[in-house]
């Protein structure tokens, strides 16, 4: 376990990656910055690793924020190249800004 989020964190740190639609909107309504959450991943804990999840492999990971504050983020590997793509973020609590 593991593997696939190696490579996810490799393409994110590397900058192939992009943000989906509904996480761009769940950014916005959580105050949270792409920057964040980008930088969170080097420190990141995996939580689940999903390669068969579809309709793209897929990892839940723990990250914390720069100002302490610990998210779950969701990331997929897309097929077809070496591209990866943030799916979602929440609070753990659920809590709103």
């Amino acid at each position: 376990m593991g593997r696939l989020f190696d490579d996810i964190r490799r393409l994110v740190l590397m900058g192939q990656y992009l943000v989906g639609e509904h996480a761009s909107l769940r950014l916005d309504e959580r105050g949270v910055l792409e920057w964040q959450v980008v930088d969170g991943i080097e420190g990141a804990r995996l939580i689940a690793e999903r390669p068969r999840s579809l309709p793209n492999p897929s990892v839940e990971v723990l990250q914390t924020l720069a100002d302490g504050t610990e998210v779950k983020v969701v990331w997929s590997r897309l097929p077809g190249g070496d591209i990866v793509k943030l799916v979602t973020v929440h609070f753990l609590d659920e809590r709103q800004p």
